[in-house]
């Protein structure tokens, strides 16, 4: 028996001399780069060795579907044993029809290669252990290294690494390894990004769809070249075929089958600025998630966050659209520019803090800042609702009569002198309809008779915690904030005077799926009285009633109050809405990275409030609901002609319903106590 054994290793030693020697034929051939032969150079690491490759960790919605990964490489490793027994096949059959009988080196592959070099066909003879030894220690084989040296290292690391390894592991190891293009790595990240499905669900089409990648991941990427990755899907699908892992009428099938791509590369609904917010927040808590393996449940509502990206989008490509518009189109863009419009959303659940939906921009693979947390630009009218709501504390009702007319406020040596957005004024005005059609002059009035400091308190308490400066421009914005504090700010009104802080993680799970860390809700100290915050909200439904923002009226039910408000820059650079339903508050920010005007007339009732209008009527998770006063809310019936109570001579169309903060409603309707106890029968008994 031991001469045999000796005549195997005798022929062993003669192929493997001769593969040397085509090596040197293939490496020198035409169409081969030529490089300078060189001694084979002492390994440093033990490239033979199967190590885990970089993990992954997922980011989830709320309701457990992926929106996005963290990690240097995007992957998640699975078992071979969980695999229909096609997926791999269709690798073998197209990567390395031999692997089974090879021991890391394919011979008849390298001469076959030599072949058809000579005859002008370039290309490589590599096997899958080969490939997978270079891919996984790029440090010790460098497989861009086209030198004799570097392939005769390659070849002995693979010969040792398939002493060591069994088949199934080498090959589990090769599928969790290679690239499949855009960032993916492994089978199970490629088949869910591209096909919306873990690998165990694959069918053989997509599966031969996926075996075409590893050649050029770019070139037959089916997402932008579907007809090219289908021709080679076919071709895979027939090499099956004739090495038989399939039959015809098998491969009759999965050809006849139409390439189908996931929607939105396999996610719900993609969140790429949340995911960046994540991984800070996550990593400044000490938990290393780029080191991957973890399972990050967000705040996220797919639903709600597809609905703002749609909106947005449509509303950025309507407004470059418009007749009147004269910058860089989004659509024209040149190649690495993000000189382009860009805008901003970020919804929350008022009781929670949670983020339901954030978009920090409109590409995010191109311009990643992210303009819904980390931009700081002037709110203008959205931050009125905090000088009115200083007013109802301070005791002034909506009827009082403000003048809207021509103002000239000194300050530091300076006159400031506010207009209006449509150049006009109104004369006589109460505060309600102030606010509604957002007066300037109004707001600057309330302003200097409040004080800033009373003010500015008022915005600290909700929440704003961005330098506001005490100028009278502030009164109109003109002191910058982010976007997302302003949101948080505004759940003042939907919460009845307390706000909370913005939350964006409801847990995340170790690899070993402990759960780790969480987010509570941060209800910040009440900012003001119930009241308050009820009759300002009710002000700013006059802003959707009948105001700046009745676009959004237009997109609601009538059955789901709505209020809000709009925001637009004296240069109409910066447009905005704020608004909420019971359900939600959200806002909309609009600009350019480098401030300039978007257009003439720009306005956040017509730019910025249609999106959120549009986002919230795209989302679907409205539903009937009214706002009920708080104890300390007067309602009153009054005419709108006279501001009088209404009474049996009023018409109907001048009647109209108004709140009061109690003890500020009209004098015939306040109850002096002192005068009923003195009047009581029952006094003195």
């Amino acid at each position: 028996m031991a001469r045999p054994a000796v005549r195997r290793r005798r022929a062993s030693g003669r192929a493997t001399a001769c593969a040397a020697g085509l090596l040197v034929a293939l490496v020198t051939a035409p169409g081969v780069a030529q490089a300078p032969v060189a001694a084979p150079a002492p390994s440093t690491g033990e490239p033979w060795r199967i190590i885990r490759p970089p993990q992954a960790s997922l980011v989830l919605a709320r309701d457990g579907s992926l929106i996005g990964e963290i990690g240097r490489e995007w992957r998640v490793s699975v078992p071979l044993a969980s695999l229909p027994a096609y997926v791999p096949q269709a690798f073998v059959a197209v990567e390395d029809q031999r692997f089974y009988q090879h021991d890391g080196v394919d011979l008849v592959g390298i001469a076959g290669a030599i072949k058809d070099n000579l005859l002008g066909a370039s290309r490589g003879a590599s096997t899958i252990t080969q490939q997978l030894v270079g891919n996984m220690h790029p440090d010790v084989v460098d497989r861009t290294d086209r030198t004799i040296a570097r392939k005769l290292r390659e070849q002995a690391a693979a010969r040792e690494m398939e002493r060591r390894y069994t088949k199934a592991q080498i090959l589990e190891a090769y599928l969790n390894q290679i690239a499949f293009g855009r960032g993916y790595y492994g089978i199970e990240t490629a088949a869910r990004h591209y096909f919306g499905k873990p690998a165990a669900r694959l069918t053989l089409a997509e599966a031969a769809s996926l075996a075409a990648l590893p050649k050029g991941p770019a070139l037959f990427d089916p997402v932008r070249h579907p007809e090219r990755n289908r021709e080679r899907r076919d071709a895979v699908l027939r090499l099956m075929r004739t090495q038989g892992y399939i039959s015809a009428a098998q491969e009759r099938a999965a050809r006849a089958q139409p390439l189908r791509t996931a929607p939105d590369l396999g996610m719900p609904a993609a969140a790429p600025y949340l995911v960046d917010v994540v991984r800070v927040r996550l990593e400044r808590a000490g938990i290393r998630v780029t080191e991957g393996g973890y399972r990050i449940t967000t705040t996220i509502d797919p639903a709600l966050q597809r609905a703002a990206a749609a909106a947005l989008a449509d509303g950025l490509t309507g407004i470059e659209a418009r007749g009147d518009y004269r910058h860089p189109r989004y659509a024209d863009r040149a190649r690495g520019s993000t000189d382009y419009l860009q805008g901003a959303v970020v919804a929350m659940e008022p009781a929670t803090g949670d983020v339901r939906a954030l978009i920090g921009g409109r590409n995010h693979q191109e311009s990643p800042f992210n303009r819904a947390v980390n931009a700081v630009r002037q709110p203008g009218s959205s931050f009125k609702p905090f000088i009115y709501a200083r007013a109802l504390l301070d005791s002034l009702p909506p009827t009082t009569i403000i003048p809207d007319t021509a103002l000239a406020v000194r300050f530091d040596l300076t006159v400031y002198r506010p207009r209006n957005s449509d150049g006009a004024f109104l004369g006589p005005i109460t505060m309600r309809e102030a606010l509604a059609q957002s007066r300037n002059t109004v707001a600057v009035r309330l302003w200097e008779r409040l004080g800033a400091d009373s003010v500015i308190a008022v915005a600290r308490r909700a929440g704003i915690s961005s330098p506001i400066a005490p100028f009278p421009s502030s009164a109109l914005g003109a002191s910058a904030v982010r976007p997302i504090d302003l949101v948080s700010a505004y759940t003042t009104f939907a919460n009845l005077g307390t706000p909370v802080e913005p939350r964006f993680v409801l847990r995340v799970e170790d690899p070993s799926g402990r759960a780790i860390f969480s987010e509570a809700t941060q209800s910040l100290v009440p900012a003001m009285d119930s009241a308050v915050a009820y009759v300002t909200r009710d002000l700013m439904r006059g802003v959707v009633e009948s105001g700046t923002a009745t676009a959004v009226r237009r997109m609601i039910p009538a059955s789901i109050p709505v209020a809000g408000k709009t925001g637009t820059t004296d240069d109409n650079s910066d447009v905005w809405f704020v608004g909420m339903t019971p359900q939600l508050v959200a806002g909309v920010w609009i600009g350019f990275d480098r401030p300039r005007p978007i257009s003439p007339g720009a306005a956040g009732g017509t730019l910025a409030a249609p999106i959120f209008g549009q986002m919230l009527a795209r989302w679907g998770g409205l539903a009937p609901a009214v706002w009920t006063p708080p104890a300390g809310v007067v309602t009153v019936e009054l005419d709108r002609a006279t501001g009088d109570l209404a009474d049996m001579s009023t018409p109907p169309n001048r009647r109209y319903v108004e709140l009061f903060i109690a003890g500020t409603e009209p004098a015939a309707l306040r109850v002096d106590a002192r005068r009923l106890l003195r009047a009581a029968p029952w006094v003195g008994y």
